[in-house]
């Protein structure tokens, strides 16, 4: 006959259930998992089925009550581990964002804005574009291929013991938030750059001829230059995308510290 205790149903349901919660976490945050699209059904199959297939790459889980106190406290952290890997790499689509927001601004059209079908909230339809560039790109280079890589490299650096997230990796994330506003300058900064010497160009061309209509022209002109600008500044999207993905996943990768 046979006999199961109470140690060995704590021990199969908490081999399952912490990564469960961490790996479920990560796609409740994480870009292209998290949106509005993206149904939650979808998001907990998914997160279920990747446990399922990490399980023999990942140390055991401890043994310990799910609702007691230190499997609260497990649940607690493993939430917060997986909310720092999925928002590191929501911030790289962030930076995609605030690069477009300025050059939108340059170019006249900061007005022109939609909603996110993502996030739900206002935003620019140049950010619009360059999130949607991002979003092609994160495949293209097996982006969530390596998310879950290191997805599965976290349970060996941030094991399910309860030791949690050092200060050093918090201070880590915290500072990557520079790096996204930065990468979105680097972003815009072709275009913004032709397109703040273009207003110059017509500001020096109203001081010469004050009888012109500059607003008149220069409107038109400024939009038409930012689409081509952004045409051909294209080949530095790539770059940039893809250095700010990799000291993303370099981070998560030392998140441990």
């Amino acid at each position: 006959m046979l006999t199961l205790t109470t140690a060995q149903i704590t021990a199969w349901i908490g081999d399952l259930f912490w990564p469960f919660v961490r790996v479920a976490m990560v796609f409740s945050v994480a870009p292209m998992f998290s949106g509005r699209l993206v149904p939650v059904r979808i998001r907990l199959v998914l997160a279920l089925l990747i446990t399922w297939l990490l399980l023999p790459v990942i140390p055991p889980a401890p043994a310990v009550e799910p609702f007691s106190a230190a499997g609260i406290l497990i649940i607690v952290q493993q939430l917060l581990i997986g909310l720092l890997l999925g928002f590191t790499l929501q911030m790289v689509f962030g930076a995609m964002v605030v690069g477009g927001q300025m050059l939108a601004m340059s170019m006249g059209l900061g007005f022109a804005s939609m909603v996110d079908p993502q996030n739900g909230v206002q935003s620019t339809v140049v950010g619009q574009y360059y999130v949607s560039l991002a979003a092609l790109l994160f495949f293209a280079l097996n982006g969530h291929l390596a998310l879950i890589s290191v997805l599965a490299d976290s349970f060996h650096t941030l094991p399910l013991d309860g030791s949690g997230v050092g200060r050093g990796g918090l201070w880590a994330v915290l500072g990557f938030a520079g790096r996204m506003f930065a990468g979105g300058v680097l972003v815009a900064l072709p275009a913004v750059a032709a397109l703040l010497l273009a207003n110059i160009t017509f500001g020096v061309i109203t001081r010469a001829a004050p009888q012109l209509n500059i607003f008149g022209v220069g409107f038109p002109l400024i939009m038409t230059l930012g689409f081509v600008v952004m045409m051909f500044s294209l080949p530095v999207f790539l770059p940039q995308f893809s250095g700010l993905m990799t000291d993303a996943l370099a981070l998560l990768a030392a998140l441990g510290g």
